[in-house]
């Protein structure tokens, strides 16, 4: 099937391998995973991705109101800062509400303890490479801080959220969070009945010790006695879509630079905020080398340096690798560069469009 450039192209048994792996984890630990919103939402896939998930987490009552929707299956809403009008909204389907802090739980408790409620602990510790994404960074208003705030509060809930990963692919140093968690604030946790650990654990990755991330799991829900949830994002969409592209200029300034149709500020924002380079499936060692930058008007719109196997040539066809995670929830209409479309390759190989976008789209977007 030819389809107009740009557009994502989610591969359903590139994800199914994922999947496959959150399920073994589920059998193995116990541990139930609800799909973080915030990473992936192109609910295009939900339906297969709820048979090997328990249901979404969310950041925002949008999210949560799409979760309930398009997901089914458990519901978990939270929100760095919820409104009154966003909890008088989502208690009416929720099943966990988890706040951020417990000023939000004091003046929302009324209104939302028909729901299981939760609160976001910062438990001081954290992984990641990022300053940006660091939920333990100095002045983090990211969870509560205060344990001895957080232990008056235990009759008013059902569980404990602890978000502090990033990217972490080593089992070992998660097993020694997990251990400084369970010292810190295991006595409270026998109190409650679920704990939520987070994502940004990438237990999908080449070589990740399964068995060993899964029995460290079950062993923690076992001496707490509480359910675990995990909240994988990346994990469970990792290298399966791609943001397909073609050449539309080529020029030479001290080295070739081609443009492609799509654009790194507006289809793949988080290599701009992360300082990244875009992933290509395709071998680096081809005597051609190329700086490919998008069409915006942004300088610093480059999605890399990248050496291709033949000359390109205006037309050439580029695929960008890893394109599922944060790129179509955070994709954008800046400079009212065309919206990539939405296209599925489905189990049996077919490749079905799921949405295009056009003119009419990009005007409703404004006012």
């Amino acid at each position: 099937m030819q389809i107009d450039t740009p557009y994502y192209l989610i591969d359903e048994k590139k994800l199914l391998r994922n999947l496959q792996i959150i399920q073994k984890v589920r059998q193995l630990s116990g541990a139930k995973s609800v799909l973080a919103l915030k990473c992936f939402s192109a609910w295009c896939v939900f339906d297969l991705m709820k048979e090997y998930m328990d249901g979404t987490t969310s950041s925002s009552l949008f999210e949560a109101k799409l979760g309930f929707e398009k997901f089914g299956k458990e519901t978990h809403a939270y929100c760095v800062g919820y409104s009154e009008k966003d909890v008088l909204s989502v208690v009416q389907f929720a099943d966990k509400i988890i706040f951020n802090s417990v000023s939000q739980l004091d003046q929302y408790y009324d209104v939302a303890k028909s729901a299981q409620l939760g609160l976001r602990v910062n438990p001081g510790i954290s992984y990641s490479d990022f300053d940006l994404a660091d939920p333990a960074r100095r002045y983090s208003r990211l969870g509560v801080v205060d344990k001895a705030l957080l232990e008056k509060r235990i009759p008013r809930l059902t569980g404990l959220m602890f978000h502090y990963n990033c990217e972490n692919d080593d089992v070992d140093i998660f097993s020694q969070q997990l251990d400084i968690i369970g010292n810190c604030y295991g006595d409270i946790l026998k109190q409650l009945q679920w704990v939520s650990l987070g994502g940004g654990c990438y237990f999908t990755k080449e070589g990740y010790l399964i068995e060993k991330f899964s029995k460290k799991l079950a062993d923690f829900a076992k001496e707490f006695d509480v359910q675990v949830y995990l909240e994988p994002g990346e994990s469970a969409i990792t290298d399966c879509a791609e943001l397909v592209t073609h050449v539309v200029d080529l020029v030479h300034n001290e080295m070739n630079i081609a443009v492609v149709d799509a654009s790194v500020e507006a289809h793949m924002l988080d290599l701009l905020i992360y300082r990244l380079s875009a992933k290509m499936e395709t071998s680096d060692k081809g005597n051609y080398e190329y700086m490919v930058a998008g069409r915006s008007c942004l300088a610093g719109d480059i999605f890399g340096t990248f050496r291709f196997k033949d000359k390109l040539e205006i037309g050439s066809e580029i695929r960008f690798a890893d394109a599922a995670g944060y790129t179509l929830v955070k994709k954008t209409w800046f400079n009212g560069l065309q919206m990539p479309a939405i296209a599925v390759r489905r189990l049996d190989g077919t490749v079905e469009v799921i949405r295009k976008f056009g003119y009419k789209d990009f005007l409703n977007s404004l006012s």
